[in-house]
């Protein structure tokens, strides 16, 4: 885990014993430290927070960042009092005291454990008699046998916004009569205060639903996850939101086996219209393992639709008249299709990409295969480019001779991270974070370690269940790295060069330790406020979460926004694997609204943030 922000509480666990740390359980004067059990119906485990030291103005820069290590409930701080027992305590804090300030060093080869290192001597946090009830803390030289110097951090419960709720409870009588009562419920509902806010669940088209009546929707093409990015490919029987015409609001569209793409047009209220319109026609020879995407490939603003079929790229051009011209007889590329003559490409193994890699306003095709990453680039007038005889890249790829990548455990990203305008290559490995710059010539360099964390050796065990993005959370140019890992939601803020400052814990919610998982939520970034900056959307067991941005890489507390598209019976019972549900302007005002495919049909949630205004 890394090291979190100084707003998390935390208890500061030792790992060889699995005791807390705190006061001895009849605290004395000296104020010494002690790590031992905590029953329940006691007195509560100390909480700890985390305060960066600032290095002093005009002085030499610390090669590595201190923290004082402060008490959330008294205010006292980690000391080193240099007494002959060597032992550590909480005590006042001191400006400027180098006694107080440790260094948080991670543990080789251990995720989520760390040695707590004084800044001044380069001693660490030790236990003094393993043996004893309240084992006091100590300090001694590293030993890379002990496993007592390991500390392990446990955030706090989320400190969530929300309302609980009523509801009337039986209440029989010695006489057999029976009456009612008010109780609080298990459920939660949206606190009044609670920003931003949506409107109740509304069914606004009988339609695209997974009941019989409602066209008995369901998922039979290829599935593809690239680890964050929702939606950027779809597959036959798949439901999402995408603005078909570049007029700035999201439509309705569904993957027919029989019809091919049809899309039900915004109204631009939070409806849609009544009529299913085919948007194109189907490609030849439809195949389950066919994938489905929208973009802008010519840059005139309208998108258009690619299809990788088994013969390779087919594109689907929109006129002025938003018509989708039917593909030509031959497909735009003879690669990364699924089909053995376009190179054999499969949706659980080979990543691919749509995105302008070169800065010139045209799409280019970009994919992962076995061997490494393959382009073809679209030149002035719009034609695709034949693959070379080599990859562009040897790496990132499947096979072990290119890295072993594999696409469930290591997503991989296309992004400009220096700001240059043209795209880098990101992947996440087993040992962290893998990047290759582009050059002016566009070509690639060999990939460099960046970062050790977002990897499976630091918890991160699958796409699925820790999702990652390349994303700007902040008003500046760079690309950070957000993911939801086991403890929460991990920050990376990038430097604008292609390297990203090291992770921290941002937010104690989000995450596997706080109950969420694949199976049962999905989780967004995406602007709620409408504000340019991404916002945090989880649909969680109640509801819908939001998490706001704090606009510097940081994250509000979560509150319940919308008590639907949950996943408990009381909050819809939505399904991950049946009921696709996605955050997206459906009505141009620039914030996102809440739609969801359920069985009846579809659901909306409009978003009402600074939906009224005063003179």
């Amino acid at each position: 885990m890394p090291v979190p922000t100084q707003e998390l509480k935390l208890q500061i666990v030792n790992a060889a014993t699995g005791k807390i740390l705190g006061a001895r359980s009849t605290p004395g004067t000296d104020g010494a430290l002690v790590v031992r059990d905590f029953p329940d119906g006691g007195p509560s485990p100390e909480q700890w927070q985390l305060t960066p030291v600032q290095a002093t103005q005009g002085g030499p820069a610390q090669d590595e960042q201190a923290y004082v290590i402060r008490n959330a409930v008294s205010d006292k701080v980690l000391d080193n009092p240099a007494a002959a027992d060597r032992g550590v305590r909480q005590w006042d804090a001191t400006a400027g005291k180098k006694s107080q300030h440790w260094h948080v060093v991670p543990v080789e080869g251990e995720a989520g454990l760390y040695f707590i290192e004084g800044a001044t001597d380069g001693v660490v946090l030790d236990l003094a008699d393993p043996t004893a009830d309240d084992i006091r803390v100590v300090l001694r030289a590293y030993d890379d046998s002990a496993t007592s110097q390991h500390w392990r951090f446990i955030p706090a419960t989320p400190e969530r916004t929300s309302d609980p709720v009523l509801r009337w409870a039986p209440l029989s009588h010695w006489n057999s009569r029976q009456s009612w009562r008010l109780s609080r419920s298990a459920a939660l509902r949206p606190a009044p205060a609670a920003t931003p806010s949506f409107s109740d669940m509304l069914l606004v088209v009988k339609r695209f639903g997974s009941d019989q009546d409602a066209g008995a929707w369901q998922s039979l093409g290829a599935s593809c996850s690239t680890g964050g990015q929702a939606g950027r490919w779809a597959g036959l029987g798949d439901r999402f939101l995408a603005d078909t015409t570049g007029a700035g609001q999201a439509d309705i569209v569904g993957l027919k086996p029989a019809k091919g793409a049809v899309t039900a047009a915004s109204e631009g209220d939070g409806t849609f219209k009544d009529d299913e319109r085919v948007l194109h026609p189907p490609v030849p020879s439809p195949s389950p393992k066919d994938l489905w995407t929208l973009a802008d490939t010519t840059g005139d603003g309208r998108p258009d639709v690619v299809v990788l079929a088994a013969d390779g790229v087919r594109v689907f051009l929109q006129d002025e008249n938003k018509k989708f011209a039917p593909a030509s007889g031959e497909p735009v590329i003879k690669a990364f299709g699924h089909g053995q003559p376009a190179g054999g490409w499969s949706a659980d193994k080979h990543p691919r990409f749509v995105t302008d890699t070169t800065g010139d306003g045209r799409t280019d095709i970009v994919g992962f295969h076995d061997d490494g990453v393959w382009i073809s680039l679209q030149d002035e007038e719009g034609k695709f480019a034949p693959l070379a005889a080599e990859p562009a890249l040897r790496a990132f790829g499947h096979d072990e001779k290119a890295g072993g990548w594999v696409a469930d455990k290591h997503p991989r990203f296309v992004a400009d991270t220096t700001g240059d305008g043209r795209t880098d290559i990101v992947g996440f490995h087993d040992d962290g974070v893998w990047i290759s710059l582009q050059d002016e010539e566009g070509n690639f360099a060999d990939p460099l370690w960046i970062l050790d964390d977002f990897g499976v050796d630091q918890g991160w065990s699958s796409v699925e269940e820790h999702p990652r993005s390349l994303v700007r959370t902040a008003d500046d140019e760079a690309v950070d790295i957000v993911g939801f890992g086991p403890q929460g939601v991990v920050v990376a803020r990038g430097r604008g060069d292609g390297t990203f400052e090291p992770s921290r814990l941002v937010l104690n919610d989000f995450g596997l330790a706080q109950g969420w998982t694949s199976k049962k939520h999905l989780r967004f970034l995406a602007d709620v406020t409408g504000d340019g900056n991404p916002d945090i959307v989880g649909f969680g067991d109640e509801g819908v979460w939001v998490s706001h941005n704090c606009g510097d890489g940081r994250f509000e507390q979560a509150q319940l926004v919308c008590r639907g598209f949950g996943y408990n019976d009381d909050a819809g019972a939505w399904r991950v694997g049946h009921h696709p549900r996605f955050v997206a302007d459906i009505t141009g005002d620039g914030r996102v609204d809440i739609v969801g495919f359920g069985g009846p049909g579809v659901y909306v949630a409009r978003n009402l943030f600074r939906r009224f205004r005063t003179r």
